[in-house]
C-alpha cells in the first residue's frame, strides 16, 4: 500500500488542462476549511471538528495531497501575521511546511502568494473582505461560491487564477493595475513549470 509520504513510486505526470494551459491549483490552506481550486473546479477539505493535532495533520495532508498530486503548478496563499489572537498558529505553520515539502518531495513547483497580494490582483484592494472577494469572482470571471467553504473555496480558485495568469494563461481580462500583485509573490522557475 502507497502511504502520502511514500517515494518509492514517483506520480504520473500530470495532464495539461483543457488548451494545453498547466494543470495551476491553488490551496487556501486552513485548519478547519482548506479551499481547493483550479479553472475549472474548486472543492474544500474540511475536517472533523474532534480532531486535533496530529491526526488533524495527518488526515489534512491525505486529503489535500490528494488534490495536488498531479498539479504542474501549486499556488499556496502565504501566512495573514496580522491575524491577532487567531489559534492554532503554531499548528498551522506546520501545516504549511509539510505541504511545502510534501511538494517538493514530489518535485511539484509552487508558489506562495501573501493574502494582500492574493486580493490585490483579484479584488483591485489589497485588504478586500471575503465578500468581495466572491464579488470579484463573479464580477471578472463569472464563477459564484455559495455554501459550505465558499470562501475557501474561492481563495482556492483565487489563487488558481493569479498562477495561470503569472504563467501568460489568464482566466479573465482584469484591469492591468491588477496584475503589479504578482511581483509581490514568490515564484518558481517558470522552467519548472513549463518542462513538466
Amino acid at each position: 500500500m502507497t502511504t502520502l509520504f511514500d517515494l518509492t513510486t514517483p506520480p504520473p505526470a500530470a495532464p495539461a488542462a483543457a488548451g494545453g494551459r498547466p494543470l495551476v491549483i491553488g490551496g487556501d490552506l486552513s485548519l478547519r476549511c482548506t479551499g481547493i481550486g483550479s479553472a475549472e473546479w474548486t472543492d474544500y477539505v474540511k475536517p472533523k471538528a474532534t480532531l486535533r493535532g496530529n491526526p488533524r495533520l495527518a488526515y489534512l495532508m491525505e486529503e489535500i495531497g490528494s488534490f495536488l498530486k498531479n498539479a504542474d503548478l501549486v499556488v499556496l496563499e502565504g501566512p495573514s501575521y496580522g491575524h491577532a489572537g487567531q489559534g492554532g498558529h503554531e499548528e498551522l505553520a506546520g501545516l504549511r511546511v509539510m505541504v511545502q515539502h510534501w511538494l517538493w518531495r514530489r518535485e511539484i513547483p509552487y508558489a506562495v502568494v501573501p493574502p494582500s497580494s492574493l486580493k490585490l490582483f483579484f479584488a483591485g484592494y489589497g485588504k478586500a473582505s471575503k465578500a468581495q472577494m466572491r464579488a470579484a469572482a463573479e464580477q471578472w470571471y463569472g464563477r459564484t461560491f455559495n455554501g459550505p467553504g465558499a470562501n475557501d473555496q474561492c481563495d482556492g480558485f483565487a489563487l488558481a487564477a493569479i498562477g495561470c495568469h503569472w504563467l501568460g494563461f489568464p482566466l479573465a481580462e482584469i484591469p492591468a493595475e491588477y496584475s503589479a500583485a504578482l511581483a509581490g509573490c514568490a515564484w518558481p522557475e517558470r522552467e519548472a513549470v513549463t518542462a513538466r
